[in-house]
């Protein structure tokens, strides 16, 4: 039986799942919170490590700002890729504004930005507003 390391969205615990359970429903052991809720928890640099880089699951970050009307735009797109691709891929938000040193760290010029890490790593990079459908092609065809 294979185990993932899940990182719940409210308490920032690391969950050992077992990947046949991940389609269950599971639940933090902390916090007793589902670990998936369809909604993408919103980083911190206080969490956003810990997300990158324990979760075994692939994680999307959608890098955005409140002033920027593409990101406006996308954003429901984004819950709708989010309710279709969990529980095998985990999409978080991280406000650009407010978490200006890890947008720098990243080099993230312009927003939207997607970017995909997979064990700590960024994998995958894409700018622009996208739809649904192409959020989910584009995730699928990085992982």
């Amino acid at each position: 039986m294979t185990t993932l390391h899940i990182v719940c969205p409210h308490c920032d615990a690391v969950n050992r799942i077992a990947a046949e359970r991940l389609a269950q429903g599971p639940r933090c052991g902390q916090c007793k919170e589902p670990l998936f809720t369809g909604h993408p928890p919103e980083l911190t640099g206080r969490n956003f490590q810990r997300h990158i880089a324990r979760n075994d699951i692939p994680v999307v970050v959608d890098f955005w700002a409140a002033w920027c009307g593409p990101c406006k735009m996308m954003a429901p797109a984004y819950t709708q890729a989010t309710v279709r691709l969990e529980p095998q891929v985990r999409l978080t938000k991280l406000n650009t504004e407010q978490e200006q040193d890890i947008a720098a760290q990243f080099n993230i010029r312009s927003i939207p930005t997607l970017v995909i890490f997979k064990a700590g790593r960024e994998i995958a990079r894409m700018s622009g507003a996208m739809s649904a459908t192409d959020i989910v092609r584009w995730v699928n065809s990085c992982i």
